[in-house]
């Protein structure tokens, strides 16, 4: 029985387990297969159970074996060393062009977040211009007028992510400079670089580290997809979207060859989305306790 003195629970308290904040699975499920890659990556630097570019005419076309895990292809090269060798490739691909997307877009969106007007609506309208030419266009055009090869797969894909990244940087940046501490800078003669330093950069990375997480899971598609089309990474140097490309021919019979480059693609850019889309409920305020 209760006691007369004891007072009920209140709704706050009895809602109050619903709202504290538990683990992610997403940002987890994603971290874990990131890192996954990312670890493949640097083994790979050190290590590889066979040299990845040396062909053995002896064993090609081997399955899958004790000695080699995931078989040997037409050249008779380990399919694991090549599938390994490949993520070095595929993530520098995927850090320079989102290096690029976000070094140019980041800072044309916060400029066109706080000047607004005419030259907030100049800047966006060329970004918006960008968005006629996708990555892979872009990859044919710079292809045909400077060669194709890993260099041109990275400008092209970095390019063609920068409008993504000056529209997130623009919306973001229009909510931060409502904000009070941002209208008692600019009371202050506080110049504009100082705000977009010390309050608007820092207020909108949260966004821009989740927009760089997913576009990187587009860079390794695209990437791959460059590849398969013999826009990206040249032989004799791996690439999974090449290893597809070279597999076509033996479907159906050595399938094995598909699948593994497939799957790691795979894994790669679902871990990258997933992690982005972890890390939005974790940085984003208004996510914030809805689950």
């Amino acid at each position: 029985m209760t006691s007369l003195g004891a007072a009920p629970p209140s709704d706050a308290a009895a809602v109050e387990p619903q709202r504290r904040p538990g683990v992610h699975p997403q940002l987890v499920v994603g971290a874990v297969l990131v890192g996954l890659v990312v670890a493949m990556a640097l083994v790979s630097l050190v290590w590889t159970p066979f040299d990845p570019v040396r062909a053995v005419p002896a064993i090609r076309l081997q399955g899958p074996s004790a000695t080699h895990w995931f078989g040997t292809d037409r050249l008779g090269r380990d399919v694991l060393s090549q599938v390994m060798a490949g993520s070095r490739i595929t993530l520098y691909v995927g850090v320079v062009a989102v290096g690029i997307s976000a070094v140019v877009g980041v800072p044309v969106g916060i400029v066109a977040g706080m000047r607004g007007g005419v030259p907030g609506a100049v800047l966006m309208r060329g970004a918006d211009v960008l968005l006629a030419f996708p990555g892979l266009l872009l990859a044919l055009i710079l292809g045909a007028a400077f060669g194709t090869g890993t260099t041109t797969a990275m400008v092209a894909l970095g390019i063609g992510a920068i409008p993504a990244f000056a529209r997130v940087a623009r919306s973001a940046t229009l909510q931060v400079m409502r904000t009070d501490y941002v209208l008692a800078a600019r009371a202050a003669n506080r110049s504009a670089w100082a705000i977009a330093w010390r309050h608007v950069l820092p207020n909108i990375a949260g966004i821009v580290v989740v927009q760089c997480s997913v576009t990187y899971g587009l860079a390794v598609l695209a990437e791959a997809a460059l590849s398969f089309l013999g826009l990206g990474t040249a032989p004799p140097t791996p690439s999974w979207g090449r290893m597809l490309q070279d597999s076509q021919q033996f479907l159906g019979v050595h399938d094995n060859l598909a699948l593994a480059p497939g799957i790691a693609i795979a894994v790669a850019v679902l871990g990258f989305n997933l992690l982005g889309d972890g890390l939005r409920d974790v940085l984003d305020p208004r996510l914030k306790g809805v689950r």
